[in-house]
């Protein structure tokens, strides 16, 4: 059903303004609403199995524009999970120590191990974007760092780790409107940030920075989903859909208990 927003491989180019923000399939809230709370209940039941398991590690990356709902998306769609072997790691400007090492040392050391899920809420692509966008780097490295990071990704998926890749897709009116809301309501005042309205002098940069970072690291092993996030509900939908369709590809089953279980249990009622 999602198979359209699913960046393929083999596809030459993309263009960010080929997806409507606003794409829900012509599905509605009331559509999905009793499928949603199954696949609630069936991702909490997934995230033991993976967890018990012990045999793969999940990690969720998250981008899109100010406003998209990184935040809403972790809140919303992971919220009901066991907290034990979940984690959400959010990269904000590099400190004197990481950039003092490669690029990529800071978001390694995060990556999550074998059982657990890990949102990196930002990551490495800010390092061929925000950097790009404001002429950190060149586009000669841009052109490299996409070649380092579909290597980073092959290991950490040789290595048993499954990656799933979202860029929240908002429109550029939807993004006006939640800013003039946090300034609006005196609620969400805190979330206004002026950095927000220097950033978005440069949509039309960014919009060109994602289309070729979804060109370029968009891979079998680690392909991009291009989420619509205009609708929350369905941003939230395809999201959960897609987590437990992968979780369910993957060979999990609970450890088996060495030793005969009838002898264990008499041990432990001896030992009442």
């Amino acid at each position: 059903m999602f198979k359209k927003f699913k960046v393929s491989s083999s596809d030459k180019k993309i263009h960010i303004e080929d997806y409507s923000p606003d794409d829900t399939l012509n599905l509605s809230k009331d559509d999905i609403r009793e499928n949603y709370v199954k696949l609630q209940k069936r991702f909490a039941e997934l995230q033991e199995l993976l967890y018990a398991s012990k045999k793969y590690a999940l990690l969720i990356v998250l981008q899109g524009m100010d406003c998209s709902g990184k935040d809403g998306t972790v809140k919303k769609v992971l919220s009901g999970i066991n907290p034990n072997g979940f984690y959400v790691e959010a990269f904000k400007e590099p400190t004197p120590a990481e950039l003092g090492h490669d690029y990529l040392w800071r978001v390694h050391q995060k990556t999550p191990q074998k059982g657990d899920i890990t949102v990196f809420n930002r990551s490495y692509y800010e390092d061929v974007l925000v950097t790009r966008v404001h002429g950190m780097i060149d586009d000669e490295t841009a052109q490299r760092r996409f070649g380092e990071i579909c290597d980073f990704e092959r290991y950490l998926t040789d290595n048993n780790t499954v990656l799933l890749k979202f860029f929240l897709h908002i429109s550029k009116d939807f993004q006006k409107n939640r800013l003039q809301e946090r300034l609006e309501n005196p609620d969400k005042n805190w979330k206004f940030s002026e950095a927000d309205l220097k950033e978005r002098k440069y949509w039309d940069q960014y919009q060109g920075c994602y289309s070729d970072v979804l060109s370029h690291c968009s891979t079998k092993y680690a392909p991009w989903h291009v989420v619509p996030a205009n609708h929350r509900w369905f941003r939230d939908y395809y999201i959960i859909d897609t987590i437990v369709k992968t979780l369910e590809k993957l060979p999990l089953e609970y450890p088996v208990i060495h030793g005969n279980v009838q002898e264990l249990i008499k041990e432990v009622d001896g030992n009442k």
